[in-house]
């Protein structure tokens, strides 16, 4: 599969190889068939796990649950070997930059397309989703230097998806 149907699909359903918000750190491990590297705080109240690509953060319980998952597209500009890792591995096809036109594109002609707010982050915009208690947010990158070891203008840097606050 190619990236860009792939994004589409996590930011309009909020999950990613069938992983959603609250799935537990054993699902995680199931779904996602690579290297990583855990990190525990020091009071062991959140993990982070590494996958290069992706990166998860957990919290605790009778067992540690995603409360975040972020997609790390910048990590990709420093060179093809991560996105051909991921292709063997996740059978998706990121290329080195993704450019958000693209995507916005693509994700404007999916069926349930969600509506985005855009926020000026300096030196980054970011586009966010709230639907069906998942946030998502689609970061990319206003920095006008060209594009090599990183994100030219347009490229988008992550894709970001998140539990809603509860009331």
């Amino acid at each position: 599969m190619h990236a860009i149907p792939f994004l589409v699909s996590v930011i309009t359903s909020g999950r990613l190889h069938g992983l959603e918000i609250g799935s537990t750190l054993s699902k995680v491990g199931q779904a996602i068939h690579s290297d990583f590297v855990d990190v525990v705080d020091e009071n062991g109240l959140s993990l982070r796990r590494d996958y290069g690509i992706f990166e998860f953060a957990f919290n605790p319980g009778s067992e540690w649950v995603m409360a975040n998952c972020s997609i790390e597209l910048h990590r990709l500009a420093s060179g093809n070997s991560m996105a051909k890792k991921w292709r063997r591995s996740m059978q998706v096809d990121f290329p080195r930059y993704l450019v958000w036109d693209e995507l916005r594109e693509a994700l404007s002609q999916a069926p349930g397309a969600p509506s985005l707010s855009v926020t000026d982050q300096g030196g980054f915009l970011e586009y966010r989703a709230a639907a069906a208690n998942v946030n998502v947010s689609v970061i990319v990158s206003d920095d006008h230097e060209a594009r090599g070891r990183s994100l030219g203008h347009g490229d988008v840097w992550s894709v970001s998806m998140w539990a809603a606050a509860r009331a």
